[in-house]
């Protein structure tokens, strides 16, 4: 009798756990389906809007130039109420055949690859256009988030690294924003007549780029920006009192100092010639550093405390964190969970079997047809590095990372199909295949 109750309780517990599974993907259905008429009904305000506007263009045009694509006075009104029609320059050719699998960010897999064409229907000469551009070792790319799904988007959305949280989208880069742009960093390689070969990307194959601009550290960068702007700090005499001779004791109570690059008040006027050499960078954060200090500190009242020893006084007036920046963060901030996130980096390992499969792969350049061979990837070694970059990342979605029971993962990398199962702080790869001819096609 006892063994019936315990197999009955058994099957109300599986039942009432399947109910609850069901009745949240009915949950996740409607929410789906309200964002579809949300999105709906912007979109149809959105014509609405815009035919009446065409309807106005239209009574102030002439007869004979009705139409704003061949009218430039047309074509002058649509550029002053910001409505364009993009054209794509052209389309990615890359590693990546799905958003399952793709990193989020450029730097998370450096050793990606991917090529971009220039379309001819843009320029009758599409590598004119390229003219000078190899001069450059990085490009930023526009392109299109094209594999959206709808165009419905949320003032507030859930960062993957934020593992569920809310934050306002214009301080995310999600895809699923009010113009579907996207924008990244990408290394140039090398340009053979209209078509760019680049690595270090996060786009997937077949995204339509709408412009590529050379990317230069003298205006996109603002550490140099502020470099140009303080160099009159270089120029300027120790005598100014917020000048490092005035800050020896400071200086002495550092715990590491270093051998290569002392600060003396004796070498003060041997500054001039520091800075000819390696080390002007490191004195100018040097001097960062103690002008915050002196502009920033917690407990001001506490200097005037005579009792207390030269070597502690250091010690009782803390800097705040929030006040104070060194380094990279005196030139900019960025907030917090993009550095320290609550989800943290896994490890990732590759079972024997997944080795072994890799290491079957040849090169893009490889002329042998027997085995399976890259299209962008330069050998094992490379993919290697390029599938512990996307793990190490974890790729996948929050409600599969918190909900979903199923660990197995699966993605696209160039022509390898990976399996992978992700455990508690790990992710392991379980089988490296080649694509099939079908999925294929897709790539190229």
């Amino acid at each position: 009798m006892s063994l019936s109750l315990c197999s009955c309780a058994e099957q109300v517990r599986k039942l009432t756990e399947q109910a609850s599974i069901m009745r949240r993907e009915i949950k996740n259905l409607r929410q789906q389906i309200d964002g579809s008429i949300r999105a709906h009904k912007k979109q149809l305000s959105s014509i609405q809007s815009m035919l009446t506007d065409c309807m106005k263009h239209d009574d102030r045009l002439p007869s004979v130039t009705k139409s704003p694509s061949q009218s430039p006075g047309g074509i002058k009104q649509l550029l002053e109420h910001g409505r364009i029609q993009t054209v794509p320059i052209g389309y990615i050719n890359s590693c990546f055949a799905v958003k399952t699998g793709t990193p989020r960010q450029p730097t998370i897999c450096s050793s990606s690859r991917a090529s971009l064409k220039i379309e001819p229907s843009v320029f009758n000469n599409p590598e004119h256009s390229l003219v000078g551009l190899e001069q450059y070792s990085h490009i930023w790319i526009i392109f299109l988030f094209h594999k959206n799904g709808q165009m419905s988007y949320k003032a507030k959305v859930k960062p993957p690294r934020l593992n569920g949280q809310r934050v306002g989208v214009y301080s995310t880069r999600s895809p699923h924003r009010p113009n579907a742009l996207g924008l990244t960093l990408a290394k140039l390689e090398r340009i053979t007549g209209d078509t760019l070969h680049l690595s270090g990307v996060d786009i997937i194959a077949g995204t339509p780029v709408l412009d590529i601009k050379p990317y230069i550290p003298d205006y996109d960068s603002p550490k140099t920006r502020t470099d140009d702007t303080n160099s009159e700090y270089k120029q300027t005499s120790f005598t100014d009192p917020m000048d490092l001779d005035d800050e020896p004791d400071t200086l002495e109570t550092s715990s590491e100092p270093s051998s290569e690059h002392s600060v003396c008040p004796a070498a003060a006027s041997d500054f001039s010639s520091s800075e000819r050499s390696g080390s002007s960078d490191i004195l100018e954060e040097v001097k960062n550093y103690l002008r915050q200090q002196q502009l920033f500190p917690e407990n001001p009242d506490e200097d005037k405390n005579t009792d207390t020893p030269e070597g502690a006084a250091v010690g009782t007036n803390p800097l705040s964190s929030s006040s104070l920046r060194f380094g990279h963060e005196d030139y900019s901030t960025i907030a917090a969970w993009v550095r320290a996130p609550p989800v943290s980096n896994l490890d990732v390992r590759f079972t024997p079997i997944a080795e072994k499969e890799l290491k079957e792969f040849l090169p893009c350049d490889s002329t042998d047809s027997t085995r399976p061979k890259f299209q962008f990837l330069k050998g094992p070694d490379e993919a290697v590095a390029a599938i512990h970059g996307i793990l190490s990342a974890d790729p996948r979605s929050v409600y599969r990372r918190t909900r979903c029971q199923d660990r197995l993962f699966y993605f696209t990398l160039d022509t390898a199909d990976i399996t992978c199962w992700f455990g508690d702080g790990c992710a392991e790869v379980v089988r490296v295949k080649p694509v099939q001819s079908s999925e294929l096609t897709n790539i190229v």
